[in-house]
């Protein structure tokens, strides 16, 4: 956690309001930033811009929810009719409350019936549960993103490696061939062979440097680095990694479902509360009102008196028929969506599960038999080379053999813990009670 609050502050300091301080996001010359995959995850879920924008889905759909709540705000009226002239006074006198003018005020107020409030709002909590879901979905799939991405960066920092190894060993081998070739024992092509090999080795090297520049800016790009340079230092390993890409154990809660299965649920519950809230539409909402008539003697006796009505529309040409069929529509699509969305997670535990297995056998095989092999046979190669009893093709075949086989068991590193990550994502599920709290 401690590299996790400097990483911030270096990057929020560098990238911050112009000041001293230069602007730039990268270390120092001479210096580098190490950062670990589980500070790599802590960053991207409090900055990716992504997750910012799922959290903010919450707070929306909240302000659904206290919309739903609110009721209709009455409505007043005032109205003054027969307005004459001056002479429009009444024995009570001349003014304007005493002349003969008939004035109404009123207030309105639009109840709600036949369910529509309820129905409101349980879409709108159904809306808040989805959105929770969808935040933890975003956040579940992160996770397993900044994983993936910082184990490619790994696996090129790895290649970068056996690739620089590789070009020692050519280079080594190049430097007896001089002196070989000085001392008349070996022949200027086999020596520029062996130089030509050692470049392309070196070449290679180089080529994987940058994809490893790249792989983590990738990385950057998740944690929400506004500048992203890919200057830091992995502070884990392929081989650490592997000693905690165990296969994560299977999801033990009943009722807890996958972030996305729940967001689905919850959309087709919101969707058949607004099919309900479509059908309850067909039936009018009265309007009452309430209200005061001023009206002084005039041509006839005093008018003060207190009314009371009720107003409502009359259901004949429109009767909500298309709402109400759209509606049924959503549902209807929701209900796919859900089962598709099941199906696909039920899939992506299914693939998870066997690509695990795969890689994992595949990167023990590499680490106990092939890798060790490899190295043994190249050692002995180059031992007989040196001293004449092996030609220079056998050499160069052993060196490409294991640089190879050490590439590959470096993949296999990789796609292990690509699986975990993987797997540890299809299995990710949280409860339907944790989602309800606050909906109320």
């Amino acid at each position: 956690m401690a590299s996790l609050i400097l990483w911030v502050v270096l990057f929020s300091a560098a990238r911050g309001q112009p000041s001293n301080p230069p602007k730039s996001g990268a270390p120092a010359p001479g210096s580098s930033l190490v950062l670990s995959l589980e500070d790599a995850r802590q960053t991207a879920l409090t900055r990716n811009w992504d997750l910012l924008s799922a959290r903010s889905g919450i707070d929306a759909a909240t302000a659904q929810l206290i919309i739903a709540k609110e009721f209709p705000n009455p409505t007043a009226s005032w109205s003054t009719a027969r307005i004459g002239t001056h002479e429009a006074g009444t024995v009570l006198g001349n003014s304007l409350w005493n002349r003969s003018y008939d004035t109404i005020a009123a207030v309105n107020q639009l109840i709600e019936i036949a369910g529509k409030r309820h129905d409101r709002q349980e879409a709108a909590r159904a809306g808040i549960v989805g959105a929770k879901a969808r935040f933890y979905d975003a956040e579940r799939t992160l996770a397993q993103g900044v994983t993936k991405a910082y184990v490619v960066a790994l696996l090129a920092a790895e290649n970068a490696r056996v690739l620089g190894e590789s070009a020692g060993y050519v280079e080594h081998e190049a430097s007896i061939a001089q002196a070989q070739f000085n001392a008349g024992d070996l022949s200027e092509a086999d020596k520029t062979t062996l130089q030509i090999n050692a470049e392309q080795f070196a070449l290679q090297a180089k080529a994987a440097e940058a994809a490893a520049i790249q792989a983590r800016i990738a990385v950057e790009v998740l944690m929400g680095v506004p500048q992203p340079e890919g200057r830091w230092t992995a502070g884990d390993s392929l081989e650490k990694l592997m000693s905690t890409s165990a296969e994560p154990p299977a999801a033990g809660e009943p009722e807890a479902e996958r972030p996305d299965v729940l967001a689905a649920e919850a959309d087709l519950r919101g969707g058949r509360a607004q099919l309900q809230l479509q059908k309850a539409v067909r039936i009018p909402d009265p309007t009452f009102t309430f209200g005061a008539e001023h009206n002084p003697p005039g041509g006839g006796p005093a008018v003060d008196t207190f009314l009371i009505g009720v107003t409502f529309p009359l259901p004949l040409w429109n009767r909500n028929g298309g709402n109400i069929r759209a509606a049924r529509a959503a549902v209807d699509q929701f209900e796919e969506a859900l089962g598709k969305t099941k199906t696909q997670a039920a899939a992506d535990i299914a693939t998870a599960e066997s690509s695990y297995r795969e890689a994992h056998e595949r990167w023990l095989r590499y680490r106990d038999e092939t890798a060790p092999k490899s190295a043994k046979v190249r050692e002995a190669i180059a031992f007989k080379y040196q001293r004449g009893a092996a030609t220079l093709v056998d050499l160069l075949n052993a060196e490409q053999t294991d640089n190879a086989v050490r590439l590959a068991l470096a993949q296999a590193m990789s796609d292990t813990a690509s699986a975990a990550a993987d797997l540890a994502a299809a299995r990710k599920v949280i409860s339907e009670t944790e989602l309800q709290r606050g909906t109320k």
